[in-house]
Order: structure tokens, then sequence, then C-alpha cells
């Protein structure tokens, strides 16, 4: 049998094992296409026995998967401990530049969010007004300012009023081309027409030396309670009314004075903005109406009335004394 190897018998007993593999394949290769059409149809006998199947090996699998599990942590840590200086450097280098791009883009988020805000008070009290960003704050220890990075070159003037967007923090008193100073509310200089929302009460907001900001000019027969908000009037024409100056934060009353004495919280912490509003224009209805004004001069001329009769009062006894002393 082994010579049919060699001569001319060579290949006779693979022509017939070549033909029998030909076969073999052919209905391997039909049975694979019976099955996967039986699959794709549904076939529920299949389907039940490559459930068994599956049910059958998986905790072969299981048992592969936590042996080969260390290996490729080994195989982790192996790659790190052989890692060279060059690499670990570069990994280093790349990690710092995340952190800082992390950094930054926070950053200008921060800054989308402040500006939006602005924008929004812009649209809630339709404002004709021109935004600055904040580059310094007072040059000294007696003074509330701030300066700004816009000027005459962008139509800022003195006097204007500037507010953020939790309401108005001061005035424009110095113009230069390119910058600006602005007088803050907790100034001991600043003055601005101010009346309490809810009562209508009005009076002037001033700073102090200490940075503590007040209400005066109230007098104690008008309501004010702590926790009101204080707004501006639109007296003088100078900052638009209604908008948020802060809230009443102590109400106190002295024995026989005409006025409270009242302290207001700022809703922002004065100087610590970053960017701001210039307010260049009033419309006719952000200033004070008429009644607005009648009132303002009926409650001066109260206080006018009363200080006169208190004149009078004091007055009286002397008056008194002199017509006994020119009867006598």
């Amino acid at each position: 049998m082994a010579s049919l190897s060699y001569g001319p018998f060579k290949g006779l007993g693979q022509g017939k094992d070549s033909g029998a593999g030909g076969r073999l394949c052919a209905i391997l290769c039909l049975v694979s296409i019976v099955l996967f059409t039986l699959s794709v149809r549904g076939f529920a006998p299949l389907d039940a026995v490559r459930s068994a199947v599956s049910l059958v090996t998986s905790p072969v699998r299981a048992v592969g998967s936590f042996v080969v599990a260390p290996t490729t942590g080994l195989g982790d840590v192996f790659r790190n401990l052989t890692a060279d200086e060059a690499t670990l450097t570069e990994l280093e280098q790349e990690n710092e530049e995340l952190r800082a791009t992390v950094a930054q883009l926070q950053e200008s988020q921060l800054t989308a969010e402040r500006l939006q805000d602005l924008l929004d008070l812009k649209s809630a009290y339709r404002l004709q007004s021109t935004a600055a960003r904040v580059i310094s704050g007072s040059s000294d220890s007696w003074t509330s300012t701030v300066t700004i990075d816009k000027g005459t070159s962008s139509g800022v003037a003195q006097g204007m009023a500037v507010a953020d967007s939790s309401g108005i923090i001061g005035q424009v008193i110095e113009c230069g081309p390119n910058s600006s100073v602005v007088r803050l509310i907790s100034d001991e200089s600043s003055s601005v027409s101010a009346m309490v929302q809810s009562s209508r009460a009005q009076g002037m907001l001033r700073g102090s030396a200490d940075g503590t900001i007040h209400l005066a000019l109230v007098r104690t027969d008008q309501e004010v309670n702590v926790g009101d908000i204080v707004v501006t009037s639109g007296l003088g024409g100078v900052f638009p009314k209604g908008l948020m100056l802060g809230t009443v934060e102590s109400v106190e009353r002295s024995s026989g004075s005409l006025y409270y004495d009242i302290t207001v919280r700022a809703p922002s912490s004065p100087g610590l903005q970053e960017e701001v509003l210039i307010i260049t224009a009033l419309s006719e209805d952000q200033q004070a109406t008429a009644e607005d004004i009648a009132a303002a001069e009926a409650l001066s001329q109260g206080t006018d009335a009363e200080g006169a009769d208190a004149s009078s009062a004091e007055a009286a006894p002397s008056d008194e004394s002199s017509d006994e002393g020119d009867g006598a």
C-alpha cells in the first residue's frame, strides 16, 4: 500500500480523500446555511439548544475571565513600572495642560454667566447702557471707588449711573478718554435719592467712612421694617427709578428724633464687581413721575414746617417772659 505514493500510482489515494473532503465541506456549508436560516426565523428548538449550550459553558467563561484578569492587571502594572522617565515627564506635562484647560473653561463659564446677568438686567429695565470691565479698585483707604475701562471715547460722561447685575453700585465722577472712576454707594461722599419699595417712604441713601450704608431723612411717621427692599426713587434724573440699592438691615428710632436711623445692606459687596453697566440715558418712564416729585416736595415742606413749629415752641417761653417783663 505504501508503494501507491510513488511512481505512476502517486495521488490515487489522495484523489479519493479530496473527493470525500469536498463532499464533507459542502455538507457542512449546507448545514450552516440551514441553521442560520432557522436562527433568523426564530426556530424554537434551535434557540433552546443555544441557550442550553450558553448555560453549560458560562461557568467555564467565568473561570477563564477570573484567571485572565490578574494577568491583564499585572501587565498594566509592569508597563507602568517599566515606563521610561521621558514618558512619565510627558504624561505629567499633559496632566498640567489638562488642568489649565479645565480652569480656563470654568473661568469662561463664570464670565459668561455674569455677562448674561447684566444682559438680563438691561432687558428687564430697558436700560440704555454700555458694558465695561472693572480694572482696579480704590487707590487709597479713605475712598470707595473703582476704575473701569470705558471713557469719553465710548460715550461715558461724568454723573452717569453705574450698575451691576444686582442693581445700582455707584456713579461716574471722573472721565478720561479710555477709563473712568466710579464712586461706589458705600463711599461717604455718595448720595442717592432712594425709597422703601413697599411703603414708598423716601429718603437719601448715603455711604460712610467705615463702608456701611444708611438710608437718611426717612421720617418716623413712615413705615420701615427690617428686610424691606430699598430702590432708587428716580428723583434728580440720574438713576433709573426702581433699581435695587439694598435691603433694610436695621431700623432704630432715637427719642425725640424726627427721622429713623436705618442701615442698608447692599446686594453685592462694593468693589468686588468685574463687569458693570454704565447707564448712558434715561427714558421718560425711568424717571420720577409728577406724583413722586409732589410727594417728595410735600415731605420736604412737612419737615420744614415741623422744624419751624419746633423752633416756635422753643421761642415761646422767651416771648412770654418778655411780655411779663413789659407788663411789669
